[in-house]
C-alpha cells in the first residue's frame, strides 16, 4: 500500500481528489483485489461521483471465496494435456474454473502443463500421469498432438482416474473409445483425417458450404438436455440447461448404436436429440466430457457444475472416499 505522502503526490500531480487515488498492491490471488479497493473506499466514491444510493456492499460470501482459495485445507494435481501447454494464457478461463471448483471443495488446484506432442513421440512419458489426480483435456484445433490427448484419454479410463474433457476433449473420449473399446479401427474425426474408414466425428451438415470461415461456427448459448438418472443430471440438478458452445464438428449419428452398445453414455443432447453435448461412462469413477464450454459460465462462489464435479472426484478418489453424490 502506498504511504499518505505518495498518496498526496499522485492527486496533487492528477489535479484529483485525495479520496479519488486507489492504490491496486501485489497480492497472493487477483480475487483479493475487490476486498483491498472496497476497504480503501472505492466503492462509496465511485457511487457518489455518479449519484447512485447504494447499499452497503456486503462481502462475506466473497471473503468465504477468497479465504477458501488463500487458504484450502486439501490439494489436488491436475494434468492439463493441451498443445498449447507453453503458453499457458491459451486456457485461462479454464484455469480459471479449476480454480473455482477447487475453492467450492476448499482444495488448491495444482495444474501440470503437459505437451500433447509430447505423449505422441514419446508413449513412455503417459506414465507421468500417474502423478496426478484427475486428467483434463480441453480444447484445440487441428490435427497436432491429438494422439497424444488421446493416449492421455486412454490413460484415465484404464485406470480409472477422474477424466474431464472439454470440446476438442469430448470429440477425442469419442474417438478413443470407439478405437479401442468398439474395435473401429483407425476411427477418427474428419477434421484430422478427411479419408478416415470410420468419421466417428464429423462436420456438422450446415458447416458443409462454409467457405469463408470467420464467426460462421456453432456459436453461442444452446439449450442442452439432460437424461434423469446419469451423471450429467446429477451435476447440474436441471433437465434443461443452457451452455455456451464453439465448434464445427460432431458424433457422427452413424455411430450411435455402437458407440452405447459398447458402455458410452450421451447423456446430454440438443433439444432435437440430433447433437451430442455430454457424454460419460457410468462405471467409471469419474469420467465425463462435455462438447459446450462450461468455463464460460463459471464464477467465483458458483463454480461451472462440470468443473466442479470433476474436482470433487478427483479430491474424493485422492482421499479413497466413494464416488461422490453430487
Amino acid at each position: 500500500m502506498i504511504d499518505a505522502e505518495a498518496l498526496r503526490k499522485i492527486a496533487l500531480f492528477g489535479t484529483i481528489p485525495e479520496s479519488a487515488v486507489f492504490c491496486s498492491y501485489n497480492v497472493e490471488s487477483v480475487y483479493q483485489v475487490p476486498i483491498i479497493l472496497d476497504k480503501q473506499g472505492m466503492g462509496d466514491f465511485i457511487c457518489k461521483r455518479f449519484g447512485y444510493t447504494c447499499p452497503t456492499q456486503d462481502f462475506h460470501e466473497w471473503q468465504q471465496f477468497v479465504n477458501a482459495i488463500l487458504k484450502p485445507e486439501h490439494e489436488v494435481r491436475i494434468a492439463l494435456v493441451g498443445k498449447y501447454a507453453g503458453l499457458t494464457d491459451s486456457y485461462v478461463s479454464m484455469n480459471e474454473a479449476l480454480k473455482h471448483g477447487g475453492a467450492a471443495c476448499r482444495t488448491r488446484v495444482c495444474i501440470t502443463y503437459m505437451e500433447a506432442e509430447k505423449l505422441e513421440q514419446n508413449p513412455q512419458c503417459v506414465s507421468d500421469l500417474k502423478a496426478s489426480n484427475g486428467v483434463f483435456v480441453p480444447y484445440g484445433f487441428g490435427p497436432r498432438g491429438t494422439e497424444g490427448k488421446m493416449a492421455a484419454i486412454k490413460f484415465a479410463r484404464e485406470n480409472d482416474v477422474p477424466f474431464l474433457g472439454i470440446c476438442y476433449g469430448f470429440q477425442l473420449a469419442v474417438i478413443e473409445f470407439a478405437r479401442n473399446v468398439c474395435g473401429l479401427k483407425d476411427a477418427n474425426s474428419t477434421e484430422i483425417n478427411p479419408t478416415s474408414p470410420h468419421p466417428v466425428i464429423d462436420l456438422m451438415p450446415e458447416q458443409r458450404g462454409v467457405e469463408y470461415k470467420g464467426a460462421t461456427m456453432r456459436l453461442g448459448a444452446h439449450k442442452v438436455i439432460l437424461e434423469p438418472n446419469t451423471l450429467a443430471h446429477s451435476l447440474y440438478q436441471h433437465e434443461e440447461v443452457y451452455e455456451r458452445h464453439r465448434h464445427r464438428f460432431e458424433v457422427n449419428l452413424d455411430y450411435l448404436e455402437i458407440l452405447r452398445k459398447n458402455g458410452l453414455c450421451f447423456s446430454g443432447k440438443s433439444t432435437d436429440g440430433r447433437r451430442m453435448e455430454t457424454l460419460e461412462l457410468p462405471n467409471h469413477y469419474f469420467f465425463f466430457a462435455s462438447q459446450f464450454h462450461g468455463e464460460f459460465k463459471s464464477r467465483p462462489g458458483r463454480p461451472s457444475p462440470e468443473y466442479y464435479g470433476f474436482i470433487r472426484a478427483c479430491l474424493n478418489k485422492k482421499l479413497d472416499k466413494p464416488k461422490p453424490e453430487f
